[in-house]
C-alpha cells in the first residue's frame, strides 16, 4: 500500500496538471471526423432525368434558395406556406420555448459573472429568557435592522463557465431544433397541398368512372330485356360499377382528411380549409441545387443540433470535473442594528461583516467520480449519436434523390399510357360519330384513358412531393414571415 502522503502529492500533481491545461477538465466538444462518400447513393446521380418538356436538372454544390416552394409557380401555395409559418401554433410554441432558454441562459450568466447584492431590511420582537439568579427571568425586546449584503463566489476552476457554456449550447440545440420545425412545416404544407389536389382530381375522375359503369350496366341490362346478352355479363357490368363506386367513400375521406391537415398546419379551424390547387397548374421545379456531403454537415438543422448536443455533453464533463476542485466564496454585509429605532438609525448601530470560505470535497461516497463518469459516458453517447444522425441524413438525401429519379421514369411511362389511351379515346369518337362503332366502344376507350389518367396524376403528386422533399433534405435554413408573439431568433 502506498503511504498516504503519497497519494496526496500524486493527487496535487493531477490537480496542478489539470489546472495549467485548462481544457483537460474535458473533451473539447469538436464533432468527430465523418467520411464524405462521393454520391449521396449506391448508384451515381444522374446531372438531369426525366422526358423533354419534364427534365430536372441537379446543380451539385449548389445552395438550395431558402424560399424554395416558390419554384412551384404557384402564388396561392407560396401564400399558404407564408401563413402557415405566421399562424402554426405549434410553430408559435418552439419560438416562445426557444425565447424563454434564451432569457435563462442571460438569467444564468447573470447569476455566475457579476456579485449579488441584496437589501435587507427587518424588524422583530422577541422574548427571551435571561440568566438564572440573574436580573429579569425574562426579556422582551425590539431587534430594528436594515444591511445591504453582497457575495460572489470566485470561477477557480470553470464549474460557473462549463455550466454556461452547456447551457449556451443547449440553446443552440434548441435553436437549431426550431429552424428543423420551420422547414418541416413549410414541406409539409406544400406537400400536403399537392397531395390534396391529387386525391381532388382522383375522386373526380373516379366518379367519372362509375357513371361510365352504371351507363354500361344499364346498357347491357336493356339488351339482356331483348335477349341479346346473357344475364352474366350484365351481373358482371353491375359488380364493376358497384367495385368502383365502393372505391369512392375512401377516396373523399383521404382528400377531406388532407384538406383539413392543411387548414391545420396554416392555423386553421378544418372547415376553413382553402380551395384546392389544380395540380396541372403547378410547375415541376426545374433546378434542384444538390448540396455536397460537407455542406450538408454545416446546413441541415438536425446536424447542427445534434453537434451543440455534442458540445453540451463536453461542457457537462468539465463541469462534473471541476466540481471535484476547492471553491472560494466572499461575502460582506454592511448596515444599521439596534434595539430602538433611534439606535438602529444612529451611529453607534452601524454594523458590518466580511467573511471568506473555501470548500475543497473530501469524501461524497464517491458521488463527485460517479458524476464525472456518467458525464463521460454521457458524451460518447453524443458522439454517437451525431455520427448516427449524419449517416441519417445522407440517407434521406440519397432516399429523397433515388425516389425522384424513379418518379421520373413512373412518370414518363405513365404520361404514355394516357397519351396512347386519349388516342384511343377519340379514335373511338370519330368511329362512333360515322356509325363504325357503338357508344360503348366510346365509353370503353374513355375508361381506358380514365384509368391511365389517373395513374398519370399519381405518378404526377410523386414527383412534386418528392421534390419538396429533396429540398427539405437539403437542410437550408428558410426565410419566410414570423410574426407570432415572440421575438424572431
Amino acid at each position: 500500500m502506498r503511504p498516504l502522503h503519497s497519494m496526496k502529492l500524486q493527487r496535487v500533481a493531477v490537480l496542478g496538471m489539470l489546472v495549467l491545461s485548462g481544457c483537460a477538465l474535458g473533451p473539447t466538444g469538436d464533432a468527430p471526423v465523418m467520411p464524405q462518400p462521393a454520391n449521396y447513393a449506391v448508384e451515381a446521380t444522374p446531372a438531369s432525368f426525366g422526358p423533354e418538356g419534364a427534365r430536372q436538372h441537379f446543380e451539385l454544390g449548389q445552395r438550395a434558395v431558402p424560399q424554395w416552394w416558390q419554384a412551384y409557380g404557384s402564388p396561392e401555395l407560396s401564400a399558404w406556406v407564408d401563413e402557415a409559418l405566421q399562424h402554426n401554433h405549434s410553430l408559435a410554441q418552439a419560438e416562445h420555448s426557444l425565447a424563454g432558454a434564451k432569457e435563462q441562459l442571460r438569467a444564468q450568466l447573470g447569476e455566475s459573472l457579476w456579485p449579488t447584492i441584496d437589501a435587507v431590511g427587518q424588524a422583530t420582537r422577541q422574548r427571551a429568557l435571561g440568566l438564572p439568579n440573574i436580573g429579569q427571568p425574562t426579556n422582551l425586546y425590539n431587534v430594528f435592522s436594515g444591511q445591504l449584503r453582497a457575495s460572489y463566489t470566485f470561477d477557480l476552476f470553470g464549474v460557473e463557465r462549463f455550466a454556461n457554456s452547456a447551457l449556451a449550447a443547449q440553446v443552440d440545440a434548441q435553436s437549431y431544433q426550431f429552424d428543423a420545425a420551420r422547414r418541416t412545416l413549410a414541406a409539409n404544407v406544400v406537400i400536403t397541398a399537392i397531395n390534396a389536389a391529387s386525391l381532388a382530381a382522383q375522386v373526380s375522375h373516379t366518379e367519372r368512372l362509375v357513371a361510365l359503369a352504371d351507363s354500361d350496366a344499364s346498357e347491357l341490362q336493356r339488351r339482356a330485356a331483348m335477349g341479346a346478352v346473357p344475364v352474366d355479363e350484365v351481373l358482371a357490368a353491375q359488380t364493376s360499377a358497384q367495385s368502383l363506386r365502393a372505391s369512392l367513400p375512401g377516396l373523399r375521406s383521404q382528400w377531406q382528411a388532407m384538406r383539413h391537415a392543411l387548414a391545420v398546419l396554416m392555423g386553421r379551424t378544418p372547415d376553413a380549409a382553402p380551395t384546392d390547387l389544380d395540380i396541372a397548374a403547378l410547375r415541376l421545379p426545374e433546378r434542384v441545387p444538390l448540396s455536397i456531403p460537407s455542406d450538408l454537415l454545416r446546413q441541415r438543422p438536425d446536424i447542427l443540433a445534434a453537434d451543440a448536443a455534442l458540445k453540451v455533453a463536453a461542457a457537462e464533463v468539465a463541469l462534473a470535473t471541476a466540481e471535484m476542485f476547492p471553491s472560494l466564496s466572499i461575502s460582506a454585509s454592511f448596515g444599521q442594528s439596534g434595539f430602538t429605532w433611534a439606535r438602529a438609525t444612529g451611529a453607534a448601530g452601524a454594523v458590518w461583516g466580511l467573511g471568506a470560505s473555501l470548500t475543497q470535497p473530501i469524501f461524497h461516497g464517491g458521488a463527485l467520480s460517479a458524476r464525472r463518469r456518467a458525464a463521460q459516458e454521457a458524451f460518447l453517447a453524443s458522439e454517437d449519436n451525431y455520427r448516427q444522425t449524419v449517416l441519417n441524413a445522407f440517407q434521406n438525401v440519397a432516399d429523397s434523390l433515388v425516389a425522384l429519379t424513379h418518379d421520373a421514369d413512373a412518370l414518363q411511362a405513365a404520361s404514355a399510357a394516357r397519351g396512347h389511351g386519349e388516342q384511343g379515346w377519340r379514335n373511338a369518337q370519330r368511329r362512333a360519330a360515322l356509325g363504325a362503332v357503338p357508344p360503348g366502344a366510346v365509353r370503353a376507350g374513355e375508361r381506358q384513358y380514365l384509368d391511365a389518367r389517373v395513374s398519370e396524376i399519381r405518378a404526377t403528386a410523386a414527383r412534386l412531393a418528392d421534390t419538396a422533399t429533396l429540398f427539405q433534405a437539403m437542410g437550408v435554413s428558410i426565410e419566410g414571415p414570423v410574426e407570432s408573439g415572440a421575438k424572431k431568433p
